[in-house]
């Protein structure tokens, strides 16, 4: 499964796959992001998207398709 980050640098929104050099998109602002960036990730096969907070910590980690979510765990 890929994984994807959703991380702001400077005054952009930018979507990179993990370990990936560049950006695969980039969005003005994060409601836009978070409109687009589940349709790319489905498109590229599905994956798993860590969106990031302003200062950088993970907000929230999301799987597309849910069907390849693993199975729920504590904590």
């Amino acid at each position: 499964m890929k994984n994807y980050h959703l991380t702001k640098e400077d005054d952009q929104w930018k979507l990179k796959q993990e370990r990936a050099e560049r950006s695969s998109k980039t969005y003005s602002t994060k409601e836009e992001a978070l409109k687009k960036a589940p349709d790319f990730v489905r498109e590229q096969g599905g994956g798993s998207l860590k969106i990031h907070k302003e200062n950088g910590r993970i907000q929230e980690e999301r799987t597309y398709p849910k069907s390849a979510d693993p199975k729920k765990s504590k904590g």
